[in-house]
């Protein structure tokens, strides 16, 4: 993996990790930071085992969505572990 992708991976996933924190929230970059990188791999996996395919826009919006998708996910299955 090159260091071009890596950060483009590290950006979509401050992005969804961003958007996913207005729904259920959170705080600190490092916070949006996680729960988007690891988003950004929960997401395409649940979507692919729910058959739900989103094509909205271009590529990138539609990682972002699903990476945001699969951070609030990680973020609600944490916080139901944590407790």
């Amino acid at each position: 993996m090159t260091l071009t992708a890596i950060l483009v991976m590290l950006g979509i996933g401050l992005v969804a990790g961003w958007l996913a924190s207005f729904i259920v929230g959170g705080h600190g970059l490092v916070t949006y930071l996680i729960s988007g990188v690891v988003g950004a791999f929960v997401g395409p996996v649940l979507l692919s085992l729910l058959g739900i395919d989103l094509s909205i826009g271009g590529p990138l919006i539609t990682q972002i969505l699903v990476s945001a998708i699969g951070a609030i996910v990680v973020v609600l299955v944490a916080r139901l572990v944590a407790r």
